[in-house]
């Protein structure tokens, strides 16, 4: 029985291959490429028990590549085998391998869930809604505050789509003003543009997804809290249960009360 553990960074991962007794049989470092790995894993010629490497940031290519190849993936939760790694002298890639590689035979280690690609595809949607969102904020307020020295205050609720025309009506009788700020005003509207799309697509991906479909029969739970919910779960993942992980997702998620979201929240 052979375990295979991998270091992994950005430029290369080590690679160190042990037998049942922890005798070290093949050390290698290859490009950080699927392929590389699989080929160095492959010549080796024998049936390897599982793989193991700490959570990262190549986690998720990684993991969907080895395991297609039909490989016994383990991804470990990286706090802990950084804290078994730390009594080592020395810390190299290679050396980091090797205590990976026992504690993958050893089996002391948390398995870490890695979510599918459905899940990451409804976090990067989710993601690029929100930065444009944040952008769009970001000028409105910088205008906002370029208008407040000039004595011009706009109404405290100006809906997003009326802030361009409420912007323009206040500056229009003053050249200067609408010199420096017209340039942002239409930067602002190209972003709210963008995000008006990007918040199209995310519900209508809820609408069209019969799992969030059923989040929404929750009272006040809608596309954006329904998508992000099920992205944070995936599905399968082990805390959906009534544990304080799925407790944590639900306060994230908005699915519980706002007095339930303080950082004084006792679960009681």
């Amino acid at each position: 029985m052979f375990y295979a553990a991998l270091d992994v960074s950005l430029r290369s991962v080590a690679i160190c291959i042990i037998d049942h007794d922890g005798k070290i049989c093949l050390e290698r470092s290859v490009r950080s490429e699927v392929p590389d790995v699989l080929l160095c894993l492959a010549g080796f010629g024998q049936p390897i028990h599982q793989v193991g490497f700490e959570a990262g940031a190549l986690t998720q290519p990684i993991t969907y590549g080895l395991t297609e190849a039909g490989y016994n993936v383990v991804c470990m939760e990286a706090r802990q085998v950084a804290a078994a790694l730390s009594a080592m002298r020395n810390k190299t890639d290679k050396h980091d391998a090797r205590g990976i590689a026992q504690i993958l035979r050893s089996g002391w280690y948390s398995r870490v869930h890695v979510k599918s690609v459905e899940s990451h595809h409804m976090r990067a949607l989710l993601t690029s809604r929100k930065v444009m969102q944040r952008k769009c904020i970001d000028l409105e307020n910088e205008i906002r505050g370029l208008l407040r020295i000039f004595g011009v205050v706009l109404p405290l609720r100006v809906s997003r789509g009326a802030f361009d025309a409420a912007v323009r009506e206040t500056i229009e009788t003053d050249p200067a003003l609408s010199h420096a700020l017209l340039p942002m005003l239409e930067a602002r509207a190209m972003l709210f543009e963008t995000f008006t799309e990007l918040d199209r697509r995310v519900k209508r991906a809820a609408r069209e997804d019969t799992i969030c479909r059923r989040f929404m029969t929750v009272p006040g739970v809608g596309e954006i809290t329904a998508l992000s919910f099920k992205a944070g779960v995936d599905g399968g993942a082990p805390c959906v249960d009534d544990s304080p992980l799925a407790r944590t997702i639900e306060r994230s998620a908005g699915l519980v009360g706002a007095a339930m979201c303080s950082t004084c929240w006792c679960g009681t």
